[in-house]
């Protein structure tokens, strides 16, 4: 990991962007790292637009806003369609193939993941997409430990969907292997 990483998740109000962006950014904490993070969403947060900003540094973070983005997770049209424009040369999209669809020759790795096909297919919930995302993210940067990530659902999540969540952040690593095994 280089000394300062930017994440952000983009989608729509009711998908769990800003979950995600918190639980990535509680896992970097528990790993020892420096972490900032914001969230804004729309006026009527159910299907308005969303997003989630985590930066991780090795050291003190001077400014807490995202420059340019190392890692872009889109779950919407919306969301990816406003931030790729922010995404570095070398950086790296994972979205949901479902909902986006994607630019190409844009100089960088674009990835789609069936995030809500799988959470529905086997998770029989597709309101864990997010996490599937997530696990995938985790899997393939290694920006955060799966232990650390595990711990941050424990310390966010309510007991009764804990559970469901760690599943789903499985199956995204799962899917992160297979994509980037």
């Amino acid at each position: 990991m280089s000394e300062i990483t930017q994440v952000r998740i983009g989608g729509f109000g009711g998908q769990g962007v800003v979950l995600a962006g918190v639980l990535l950014g509680e896992a970097g904490v528990v790993d020892g790292k420096h972490t900032s993070g914001s969230n804004s969403y729309g006026a009527q947060a159910r299907g308005s637009g969303c997003k989630s900003e985590i930066v991780f540094s090795d050291h003190p973070i001077d400014f807490p806003h995202l420059t340019r983005v190392d890692f872009l997770l889109a779950m919407s049209q919306g969301a990816y369609d406003l931030n790729i424009k922010d995404v570095k040369k070398d950086g790296l999209v994972l979205y949901e193939r479902s909902l986006v669809a994607p630019k190409e020759d844009t100089g960088f790795k674009q990835v789609g993941l069936p995030c809500t096909e799988f959470a529905l297919k086997k998770l029989k919930n597709k309101q864990v997409a997010n996490l599937i995302l997530l696990g995938a993210l985790v899997e393939i940067t290694k920006m955060v430990s799966a232990k650390s990530i595990r711990q941050a659902i424990a310390l966010h999540v309510s007991e009764q969907f804990r559970s469901l969540n760690l599943n789903a952040l499985q199956v995204g690593m799962a899917l992160g292997r297979q994509v980037y095994g």
